[in-house]
């Protein structure tokens, strides 16, 4: 039973870091496009582009959890 309730545990961080992922992107591209649009500083424009960093960080090191997680599960 507890087997189970990893897989999903996995399952259900595997979609948040997809989310994550996708959420990031799409707002790092409209945060690019609307700052080139209305003329924002590059300082200003830069700090969008450490948080994309910082959030596909958090992602990576969730990714490895996971596949340290099943690595070990397998034996």
């Amino acid at each position: 039973m507890s087997n189970h309730s990893d897989e999903m545990r996995q399952a259900r961080k595997g979609r948040t870091v997809g989310v994550v992922i996708a959420v990031t992107m799409i707002v790092w591209m409209g945060a690019q496009w609307l700052g080139s649009q209305m003329g924002w500083p590059v300082r200003f424009v830069f700090l969008f582009d450490l948080a994309a960093i910082a959030a596909l960080i958090w992602a990576l090191v969730v990714t490895m959890q996971i596949w340290r997680a099943r690595r070990d599960n397998r034996g």
